[in-house]
C-alpha cells in the first residue's frame, strides 16, 4: 500500500476519533439555560429512595434556543447503573448528550446488568438472558429503564460525565417535553409501566447524587 495512502488513512481515522469524542456543552447547560436553573429552583425532592419516583409538582415552561422546554412531572430515582450510552450526533444530542440504563429495586442487585447482559444504542436499552431469567420478566419491565440525561447545569454535565456502569445513583429533575419551532418535538414518557418506542424517561437533571 502506498505511503501517502497509509497517511490518509491515520489522518482519517484520527479526524473521526476527535469527531467521536467532541463534546460541547449540552444547551441547557449553557449560559442560555436560565430557565433550566429557575425549574430547578422550584423542585421539591422526596427524602431517601431507592426506587423511581413521580410528583404531580409544576414549573414553567422556559425558551431554549430555538426551543419551548416544558416540565412535565417532578421525578427522582435512586437506582444502580445498569449501562450508559454517549451520543454526539443527532438533534438530540444537543440537549441529551448520555442516555442511562437504570435498574431500580429488585433491578438495583449488583451484577445483574450482566447477567442480562445489558446494552445500548440509538437510544435504546436491550437486555438478554441465557437459560433461566435471573430475575422475573415483569420485574425487569417495571424497575428499569433507559432515561435521556439532559444537563441542567455544567456542574450536573460534569457530574453526569463522570457516572460509570455498576454505579449507584441518586437523580433529581423534571421529565420533559421539548417544542422547536420547526415543529420538532422529544416527549418523556410518563409511566415506568410502559416498554417499546416513547416508553424513555427525558430528564431535566438538577442534581446527582452519588
Amino acid at each position: 500500500m502506498p505511503r501517502w495512502l497509509i497517511g490518509t488513512l491515520v489522518l482519517l481515522g484520527a479526524l473521526l476519533w476527535w469527531v467521536a469524542h467532541m463534546h460541547s456543552a449540552p444547551l441547557a447547560a449553557t449560559a442560555d439555560g436560565a430557565g433550566a436553573a429557575d425549574a430547578c429552583r422550584v423542585l421539591q425532592v422526596p427524602g431517601p429512595i431507592g426506587e423511581a419516583v413521580q410528583t404531580e409538582q409544576s414549573a414553567p415552561p422556559f425558551r431554549l434556543g430555538d426551543a419551548t422546554l416544558t416540565p412535565l412531572a417532578a421525578f427522582s430515582v435512586g437506582a444502580r447503573i445498569l449501562s450508559r450510552e454517549d451520543y454526539s450526533f443527532g438533534r438530540e444530542s444537543n440537549y441529551s448528550p448520555t442516555d442511562l440504563a437504570l435498574g431500580w429495586g429488585p433491578m438495583s442487585a449488583p451484577g445483574l446488568a450482566d447477567a442480562l447482559h445489558v446494552s445500548q444504542g440509538g437510544r435504546w436499552y436491550r437486555y438478554s438472558w441465557s437459560g433461566d431469567a435471573p430475575i422475573a420478566p415483569s420485574d425487569i419491565a417495571l424497575n428499569s429503564a433507559n432515561m435521556h440525561m439532559v444537563p441542567a447545569s455544567a456542574p450536573v454535565a460534569d457530574a453526569i460525565s463522570s457516572l460509570h456502569g455498576g454505579q449507584l445513583v441518586r437523580l433529581d429533575g423534571w421529565l420533559i417535553r421539548i417544542d422547536a419551532d420547526d415543529g420538532w418535538h422529544w416527549q418523556s414518557s410518563l409511566s415506568r409501566s410502559d416498554t417499546g418506542s416513547g416508553a424513555c424517561e427525558l430528564l431535566l437533571v438538577c442534581a446527582v447524587r452519588h
